[in-house]
């Protein structure tokens, strides 16, 4: 795969003021270091950096070219503002080959899990490991097979085929992917008393045909008898 070429302009380290205005201006400021030499402090086109970032992972290595200057990095850090999420300044690491980097690298499952099809759902706890390579050897992203993990069953870091000529740094207990059961849901089912018909038995309280106020199980008070007439 090709990789992403950005051009950029040194800049001169400015004041928050003039890094705004720039901003408004359709710029973003951003820093180049770990190369050995003095930080350099640049400009991108802000359009130019999202179209060439476009569907690039923060471990993919980029080509720049500082006023003539050709070099590799990757992104190191990014700034964001919090209420537009727009990118307000970004860290570039410049790499060199035969210098060994750490770099975050995405967590791509691959497959349909057996697990999902008996019921469960497929969990992604962590989108991205920390490794240790040569720039010239640094993977874009890490595809993991899922096909074979069965329910309440997961992968973790240390179940990663060793990948060559890169060395996984991130704990060997973290997990990757999980297939957990979904919690079925408990629905409440009203229990009614049956109550046995006993001849001359009140029904209970709130049944129909039941007195108001009458207390569960109270028999029906018995008929007056009428006196008999004198001859």
């Amino acid at each position: 795969m090709t990789n992403p070429m950005l051009t950029a302009i040194a800049r001169k380290e400015t004041t928050k003021g003039e890094l705004n205005q720039l901003r408004k201006a359709g710029k973003i400021p951003a820093v180049v270091y770990g190369g050995g030499q003095p930080a350099t402090h640049i400009l991108l086109d802000e359009k130019e950096y999202l179209k060439a970032m476009a569907g690039a992972s923060e471990s993919s290595i980029i080509d720049m070219e500082i006023e003539g200057k050709k070099s590799r990095a990757f992104v190191k850090a990014r700034q964001r503002n919090t209420l537009t999420n727009k990118i307000i300044h970004i860290d570039f690491l410049e790499v060199i080959s035969g210098r060994m980097l750490t770099a975050k690298v995405p967590i791509h499952l691959v497959g349909s899990p057996v697990g999902v099809r008996e019921g469960g759902i497929l969990e992604n706890p962590a989108h991205e490991i920390l490794v240790e390579c040569d720039p010239d050897h640094l993977p874009e992203r890490i595809d993991i097979d899922v096909s074979e993990l069965h329910a309440n069953h997961s992968i973790h870091v240390r179940d990663i085929p060793a990948i060559d000529k890169v060395k996984i740094v991130s704990s060997s207990d973290l997990v990757v992917a999980v297939v957990k059961y979904a919690k079925a849901e408990v629905v409440a089912t009203p229990v009614v008393e049956a109550v046995a018909a006993v001849p001359g038995a009140a029904p209970p309280a709130g049944a129909p045909g039941a007195a108001p106020g009458a207390a569960p199980g109270a028999a029906a008070a018995p008929a007056a008898e009428k006196k008999s007439e004198k001859k």
